[in-house]
Formats: structure tokens, C-alpha cells, sequence
């Protein structure tokens, strides 16, 4: 079954990940690389996003004029900055692996249409 995993920042996690020290820092990207070497036989794709303030979002509301805006999808101090699909047996080696996630705080796990 495939699934993409989303991985949320918050707005403290990026905070803190910013005060980290440079050493303490690599070591928490060193971890996530980690993870990923180890899901490899799982993982069939993903990247990280640019920050939210590049995104353009398209707002459809029947009948009207589509509205586009720059920023992010939705306000909130949560923010999507990263995918991986995943082709695993079932929803439970997916949540496995998302308990595993060394980086932000919260992870999405949502199945792909067939």
C-alpha cells in the first residue's frame, strides 16, 4: 500500500532548530539522513519544500474567479516542509516508520489513491 508521509514544522520546532549550535544541528540533519538510509527500501520518492513564503496558492469558490495569493495553502503555525512516499504492507509499518521520524514534530500519514 503506498502513503505519503508529511512532515509538519511548527513554529517552536523551527525555533529551536535555529538556536540549536552548528554541531548539535548537523547531527540532527545527520539523524534524519539516517532515517531515510534505513527506510530506503520503503521510500519510492520524496523532498523537502521551500519555506511556506514561496508558496502561490489558488483558491476555488464555484463559480467565482479563481483568487491566487503568495504564501502557504492555510494560516497556521503548522507548515508542510516535507514529503516521502512510502510502499508498505499496511497502515501499521507506516505508522512504525512515522514514530521513528528523527526531525519535526509532526507527521502526516495519508494513503495515495490507486
Amino acid at each position: 500500500m503506498k502513503y505519503v508521509l508529511l512532515f509538519v514544522d511548527t513554529e517552536q520546532f523551527a525555533k529551536d532548530l535555529e538556536a540549536m549550535e552548528p554541531a548539535e544541528r548537523a547531527r540532527a540533519y545527520e539523524r534524519v539522513q539516517e532515517w531515510m538510509a534505513d527506510n530506503a527500501a520503503t521510500i519510492r520518492g520524496g523532498s523537502k519544500l521551500q519555506p511556506p513564503h514561496t508558496a502561490t496558492t489558488v483558491r476555488l469558490d464555484g463559480d467565482r474567479e479563481p483568487m491566487i495569493t503568495d504564501g502557504p495553502f492555510v494560516e497556521g503555525k503548522e507548515v508542510v516542509s516535507g514529503y516521502v512516499e512510502i510502499d508498505v504492507a499496511d497502515l501499521d509499518e507506516a505508522l512504525r516508520m512515522a514514530k521513528t521520524w528523527p526531525g519535526c514534530p509532526v507527521v502526516e500519514i495519508r494513503p495515495l489513491e490507486s
